[in-house]
């Protein structure tokens, strides 16, 4: 087995991305030590809010939700998914698997010490971020759902899931850059599609960008399900302050929100806004919105 590492100068040149690198190392029971890359801007004694990027995204998609919320004085924490940004990438895609998401950014999260932090999942990002949620007692305080479900299993993937499985797993070379920018309601310029490739040197890095779309619970015998389940459980129960902000123009998650905010007790008076001119990728069509709606949700004194 082989842990990859994208070299550094891969990531030279990044447009508006001046943040500097921060590193932490869960451990996986298999793989060992890994390294796994996160932004951390803001006032060190502020609440922390913690934006978690999704599919195949990285940190570079939240550059600019930062800044807002660091002028409102939290502590901005964006962790790189194991397989994805500056982080470490196993290179076999049966190295990846929900579990070994949740286990790896639960254990990200434990070194650095934080609790009661604000959890913006993104896409995967809030299938993992919602099991951490309602599994680590007292680690996530306030949530945003971002374009994202939370599939059981029970219900069979809609036509643009299943073309976006097959997709994944079939096409010989995974052009990412393209792939992010398809799901934008706004054309990207050259160098931000760049910054998308700029993780991955070649096919052999981007397993676990492959891999994620297939570990979506689509059918009962997932073993991904059971956990889902008790986790939107634990959610119809919860009082946690629960908002949903979401890019309209999104034919795969643009209808969950609905959803979250009939299932969880917390969702009730939270805002939950649908923007008009986003598209699936949301944080990279109204990034400083985002941020603002976010400072402003906690604001509220949530």
């Amino acid at each position: 087995m082989a842990v990859l590492r994208t070299p550094d100068n891969r990531f030279a040149g990044l447009p508006d991305f001046p943040f500097a690198q921060h590193y932490a190392t869960p451990t996986d029971p298999v793989l060992g030590p890994l390294r796994m890359h996160y932004l951390d801007e803001g006032d060190r004694e502020g609440r922390v809010v913690a934006l978690v990027h999704g599919e195949p995204t990285w940190s570079f998609m939240f550059r600019r939700t930062v800044a807002p919320l660091v002028s409102a004085g939290y502590r901005v924490i964006v962790p790189d998914l194991i397989g994805f940004g500056r982080s470490d990438k196993p290179s076999r895609p049966e190295d990846y698997t929900y579990a070994s998401h949740v286990r790896w950014l639960g254990a990200f999260f434990g070194e650095l010490a934080v609790k009661d932090v604000v959890l913006l999942g993104h896409d995967w990002g809030g299938l993992i971020g919602l099991r951490l949620a309602t599994e680590v007692e007292g680690l996530v305080g306030a949530y945003v759902a971002a374009n994202h479900g939370y599939p059981t299993g029970d219900m069979p993937a809609n036509e643009a899931l299943r073309s976006w499985q097959q997709y994944a797993a079939s096409v010989p070379e995974l052009d990412v850059g393209a792939i992010v920018a398809r799901s934008c309601a706004t054309p990207l310029p050259p160098q931000v599609v760049a910054a998308y490739d700029a993780p991955y040197p070649d096919e052999s890095y981007k397993a676990g960008a492959r891999r994620f779309p297939a570990l979506i619970p689509v059918v009962p015998a997932d073993p991904a399900c059971g956990a889902v389940r008790a986790s939107r459980a634990a959610l119809g129960q919860s009082s946690l302050p629960f908002a949903t902000i979401y890019g309209a123009q999104d034919p795969i998650a643009g209808a969950a929100d609905a959803m979250f905010q009939q299932l969880v007790p917390g969702a009730n008076g939270a805002p939950h806004i649908r923007l008009a001119g986003a598209g699936h990728n949301m944080p990279e069509d109204a990034g400083e919105t985002l941020g603002e709606m976010i400072a402003e949700f906690l604001g509220a004194g949530r």
